[in-house]
């Protein structure tokens, strides 16, 4: 491997660890803006709601100048947008701004999601073999890290707006070293045509968008209803019930550091399937035996199952003949961020009407779907597609 790929490489992975470390500070530290403002539970949800709108919003457009301009520079830019608006949500003074300030905290997010995963597909061409999921490991890694330290500020009593002041200005300093190795602009063909700003997706993407649509829906939802329905279905502690998170985080991150031997291994298509029955097998397993200790082992299963689903998913949006890779893993990563954000207020919603572990049942067949999906990977890449306008 050349030089300058192993420092495009670490680069890459540095920015990956960072924007976890950003967002996992500032889901620490949501309690604290809350309490500044004095907001609702009905405030919040809104300001929370603007952050994945503005994601959204932001994806795609980042995608399109990627494909533009190169990941390099696009890269470099979204991730200074990120580390200026972190603090933005802490200084600011009312809750009719907080509002923008969230809309620009998820457009720096979504932005930078995008451009640092078309980079690192960059790099990963010039390399011997898959490392595209170990880029996603470090961001694991760092949002466990901004977690850890957020929870620390906010036992020590510190300023939310000193401490994102601190992380937004720590991080930019690194991030911006650390940038200056990436590839050169030309190197994921930048200037290439792009196709329109605002497309739908070509249908080679369609059953990619779907795997990655079902794996953060089953990731979304494993995060924010796993402890509860350990707590309040199974009755048990508070304690075991955060276990059930806990090891489902864990194997997340495992999952991650060793997706890209194993994608290596098995290929992409059977590394979704078995992934997508691991994942089903757990959800089962914890529903059926209804016992708080296999349900920990039950998501503890789910999140090595979905772990590397992502970056696979990412992989093969970029290869679809016609598409600039930048726009393809825009189009894969709006459809799945979707998903994660549908995931909470869906299962929520069954839950209500029916019950919580009926609802839970739902990603059973998410899951099966995926392993359903997995030949599609294949056969994306090998069909011409070509953007049309909207």
């Amino acid at each position: 491997m050349a030089p300058g790929t192993r420092a495009a490489r670490a680069a890459v992975t540095t920015i990956f660890l960072l924007n976890g470390l950003i967002l996992g500070s500032w889901a620490a530290r949501i309690p604290a803006i809350k309490e500044r403002l004095d907001l609702g539970e009905a405030e919040l949800g809104l300001a929370l709601g603007l952050v994945a709108v503005g994601a959204l919003v932001a994806m795609p457009v980042s995608g399109w100048l990627s494909a533009r301009g190169g990941s390099r520079r696009t890269t470099r830019l979204a991730f200074v947008a990120c580390c200026l608006a972190l603090p933005l949500p802490a200084l600011a003074p009312s809750y009719a701004l907080l509002l923008p300030a969230a809309l620009l905290i998820g457009a720096g997010n979504g932005s930078l999601d995008v451009a640092m995963n078309a980079h690192g597909v960059a790099v990963e061409r010039r390399h011997a073999s898959p490392i595209l999921s170990s880029f996603h490991a470090a961001f694991s890694c760092g949002a466990l890290i901004g977690a850890g330290v957020g929870a620390f500020a906010a036992n020590a009593d510190v300023d939310v707006r000193w401490h994102f002041l601190g992380v937004a200005a720590v991080a930019l300093v690194i991030g911006l070293v650390a940038s200056r190795s990436f590839l050169p602009a030309d190197a994921d063909h930048a200037g290439e045509e792009a196709g329109p700003l605002l497309a739908w997706p070509p249908r080679a993407l369609w059953a990619v968008g779907a795997i990655g649509f079902c794996a953060l829906v089953v990731e979304g939802a494993t995060a924010d209803w796993s402890a509860v329905y350990v707590r309040e279905s199974l009755d048990s502690s508070a304690g075991v019930a955060a276990l059930a998170f806990a090891a489902f985080s864990a194997t997340m991150t495992i999952g991650r550091l060793v997706g890209d031997k194993l994608t290596t291994a098995w290929g992409a298509e059977a590394l979704i399937r078995r992934g997508g029955l691991l994942s089903a097998a757990g959800v089962a397993g914890a529903l059926l035996i209804a016992d708080p200790i296999a349900a920990t082992l039950g998501f503890a299963l789910v999140g090595f199952g979905i772990a590397a689903i992502v970056p696979v998913v990412f992989r093969a949006a970029s290869e679809v003949d016609g598409v600039a890779p930048g726009v393809g893993i825009a189009a894969a990563a709006t459809t799945g961020y979707f998903g994660f954000l549908v995931a909470p207020p869906i299962i929520g919603g069954v839950a209500e009407l029916t019950s919580l572990p009926l609802a839970l049942g739902l990603l059973v067949l998410l899951s099966l779907v995926m392993a359903a999906l997995a030949s599609r990977v294949r056969t994306a890449s090998d069909s011409g597609a070509e953007l049309s306008p909207v």
